[in-house]
């Protein structure tokens, strides 16, 4: 079963007054494109989460956040004062030297300087029981990322399959035109030349020719070959994730051998039926990128 590169996974747990939150999501990405933002208290373990995210994940361009929540509202962040009349102090000073307007509302200006919400306490060693906690919530936003990369993948594998038939069907829709595009061709050569007047030609040399002409417009090996490669795809899929890139090769032979059925058919019905296995498989393209 193949897996899909989109994804996102959440999960939470409590401990000692604190919500301890991580979030994981995913993009396609040709390999693996890791950004993290981790709360201060567990920097020191950014290596050990970034280790498990790499070896879970693999490819995809990934998004983690691990962040914590105080569960008290008497926890809540202090003004830093002096910190803001410096700021309060500064702001006037630069307003008059350089002719700049006083905002109206200094506060809403005030309240978003760097570090004027902080705590004022020493942050904590890390002690390991909660690290553990925190770890599980990784694993567990991780976890649930995967699930949804494997339905989405389901979901996936089951609209190459219609695509794949879809193909299928529109390949053995040529056959029946092809007999019909040998007597035309002759039809249309025989008709050429009996317009011209008084002109003398070899019978057996002409039909010669004509089997000449006809056999290098032969869509056979072609058609042979788109079928062998629809079979390759799907039974590529079904040898598990990590498939994306071969996928998308073999959907590039399954587009060369339309083009070229496409170049030698030189009848309307024909070319109406390549036209449409390529839009199928311009749809099948667009998707493989996001598999794993």
């Amino acid at each position: 079963m193949i897996l899909s590169m989109t994804g996102y996974g959440k999960a939470s747990a409590e401990f000692q007054g604190k919500k301890i939150i991580a979030e994981a999501k995913s993009l396609n990405s040709k390999a693996l494109d890791l950004s993290t933002r981790i709360a201060p208290a567990y920097r020191e373990k950014e290596m050990e989460v970034r280790t498990m995210i790499t070896q879970a994940l693999e490819r995809g361009k990934v998004e983690f956040n691990l962040w914590t929540e105080q569960q008290d509202q008497a926890a809540a962040s202090p003004i830093n004062g002096e910190l803001v009349a410096a700021y309060y102090s500064q702001m006037r000073d630069i307003s008059a030297k350089y002719d700049i307007p006083e905002p109206d509302d200094f506060w809403y200006t005030l309240v978003r300087m760097p570090d004027v919400l902080t705590r004022g306490e020493v942050q904590q060693e890390l002690s390991e029981e909660e690290w553990q906690v925190a770890r599980s919530v990784v694993q567990q936003a991780i976890d649930h990322l995967v699930a949804f990369r494997r339905q989405e993948g389901q979901a996936l594998q089951k609209k190459f399959e219609e695509k794949l038939d879809n193909i299928a069907t529109l390949l053995a829709g040529i056959e029946p035109y092809e007999k019909q595009r040998v007597e035309k061709i002759r039809q249309r050569i025989t008709e050429g030349l009996a317009a011209i007047p008084d002109v003398e030609y070899d019978k057996n040399r002409l039909e010669q020719e004509m089997i000449y002409y006809i056999e290098k417009l032969d869509i056979s090996e072609e058609k042979q070959r788109l079928a062998n490669h629809l079979q390759y795809f799907r039974r590529t899929m079904e040898d598990g994730h990590g498939q994306g890139k071969k996928l998308g090769f073999i959907a590039q032979e399954m587009g060369r051998e339309i083009n070229t059925t496409g170049s030698k058919s030189n009848l309307a019905e024909m070319q109406n039926i390549v036209v449409k296995m390529k839009d199928e498989l311009e749809q099948i393209k667009e998707q493989v990128l996001n598999v794993m």
